[in-house]
């Protein structure tokens, strides 16, 4: 039986085409006047002497869409918002590509700002997705979200 929250995950990077094509289908939306993005990005951050090539990202897909399902139900109840979207990466994703798109839009461009750093903080605090930061020499350790 397939759950019955929007499944945001995709497998690895974020590519630039998806973003841009997602951007263009709010075109025919007339009655946005502001849209805001985010898009986290994978750093090459240096941890004890070794760098960052790469997290891989996994969840309990089903709790993990539910949690986001409840992050996008309060975004709602708090901001006057014309649509959301989320997305996020499953499995590698090498520094320097994007590994969250989170994309809302309003008639009025408060709202996107406000809405926007506030939809991003549920999610790091919330949502259990869990990122193996793999090193250079294929060393790996678990992230911690800051």
């Amino acid at each position: 039986m397939s759950s019955p929250y929007k499944n945001v995950f995709s497998q690895g990077p974020i590519s630039s085409e998806f973003i841009a094509q997602s951007i263009t289908k709010h075109q025919s939306k007339t009655g946005i006047g502001a849209h805001n993005i985010f898009l986290g990005q994978v750093r090459a951050d240096t941890i004890d002497g070794k760098i960052v090539a790469a997290i891989d990202y996994s969840a309990y897909e089903d709790m993990a869409n539910k949690k986001f399902h409840e992050v996008r139900e309060a975004t709602f109840e708090k901001f006057e918002l014309s649509c959301m979207h989320i997305y996020h990466s499953l499995g590698a994703v090498k520094t320097g590509e994007i590994c969250l798109f989170v994309f809302v839009s309003s008639p009025r461009r408060k709202v996107v700002f406000e809405a926007l750093e506030y939809v991003v903080e549920k999610i790091k605090a919330e949502v259990p997705v869990f990122g193996k930061e793999i090193f250079e020499d294929d060393s790996y350790q678990w992230k911690v979200n800051s």
